[in-house]
């Protein structure tokens, strides 16, 4: 499986921004994905996560009701719609799934810059 990240870019505090990753390869394979971020001088941490179907998701405590985690099967395609966004949101952001062996995929990450 590959993932690629994009929708990255330089946006203003209160903006919003899309994120979004392709998958390729065994995407019949893919079971649960998620986004995760890592900010400057900061660990890499969980932002969202969302089941197979779509129909569960998770946030961080800091991102609840701004951002919103999406997928579409159908296309091979997830998203993170993000709004009224913080100087402390900035980070690279990496796609991640797992499929159903257990089997974890890492795209090389897209960089968001929320300036204030």
């Amino acid at each position: 499986v590959q993932l690629v990240e994009s929708g990255g870019g330089l946006v203003q505090a209160g903006g919003s921004l899309r994120l979004s990753c392709a998958a390729s390869g065994r995407t019949y394979s893919i079971n649960v994905m998620g986004w995760y971020r890592r900010a400057p001088g900061k660990q890499r941490e969980l932002v969202a996560g969302i089941s197979s179907g779509g129909g569960g998701t998770d946030y961080a405590d800091s991102v609840k009701g701004r951002f919103t985690i999406s997928r579409d099967n159908a296309k091979n395609a997830m998203f993170l719609q993000m709004s009224s966004l913080k100087p402390e949101d900035t980070a690279v952001y990496y796609c991640n799934a797992r499929d159903y062996d257990g089997m974890i995929y890492w795209g090389k990450g897209t960089l968001v810059t929320v300036s204030s």
